[in-house]
């Protein structure tokens, strides 16, 4: 703790909002993570599933698997859309396009705050290096060169070298995981795309062929 309190000292009163920047980045690094493993981990295979049952003709058994698996975004697309009572092509589509709108939120959740954090801790580092060199310009007096009043200059310039590395550190850390987390938002709106398409597929084909089994029944 000794050793946390000097460079805190030494850093300035800037590495306080960095320090909070970094907790609130660790904590929703930790929520996004584990919210993309839980997808990741089962999204596939769930969907797999309910497409093989819905192109078997069994509507029931595909509705049960999406109902018992509501927590994954994409099921609850498909819920939308199959909910739908005798649902014409075009408005299956549409329930699909606008359930998939109404997930992105949920996809791209606290990249507004990542973004945030990326653009700010630099520039609390830049100040804070700011901030050190004016306290060792003000330490500085040219005719005590090598005396005690050195100390306050050195003192400055450690602050303003502190300040910047914790910055660019914090900046650094935030943006690999939130360039990470873009990629599998990426990926996941071409996910939702493919699969979306292909259930809209076999209900578009039971649906001009006049199957009453293409949507459930109430």
């Amino acid at each position: 703790m000794a050793i946390d309190s000097n460079i805190f000292k030494a850093g300035g009163v800037v590495l306080w909002p960095l320090l909070g920047f970094s907790v609130l980045a660790v904590a929703l690094i930790i929520e996004r993570v584990i919210f993309w493993v839980r997808i990741n981990s089962r999204q596939s295979r769930v969907v797999k599933e309910v497409l093989h049952l819905y192109r078997l003709n069994n509507v029931v058994s595909a509705l049960d698997k999406l109902h018992q698996n509501t927590d994954l975004p994409i099921t609850r697309i498909f819920l939308a859309a199959l909910d739908l009572e005798e649902a014409t092509p075009e408005e299956f589509r549409l329930a699909l396009e606008s359930s998939a709108q109404a997930e992105i939120p949920l996809l791209k959740r606290f990249q507004n705050i990542f973004e945030t954090i990326i653009g700010l801790a630099p520039l609390l580092g830049l100040l804070g290096t700011v901030l050190g060199l004016i306290a060792s310009f003000a330490s500085l007096n040219i005719g005590d060169v090598g005396g005690t009043k050195t100390t306050g200059v050195t003192g400055g310039i450690s602050e303003a070298l502190i300040a910047t590395a914790s910055g660019l550190v914090v900046a650094i850390f935030t943006l690999l995981f939130a360039n990470t987390f873009r990629g599998l938002y990426q990926r996941q709106i071409a996910l939702i795309q493919e699969y979306g398409g292909q259930l809209e597929l076999l209900y578009r084909r039971r649906y001009e062929r006049g199957d009453k089994s293409y949507a459930p029944t109430r």
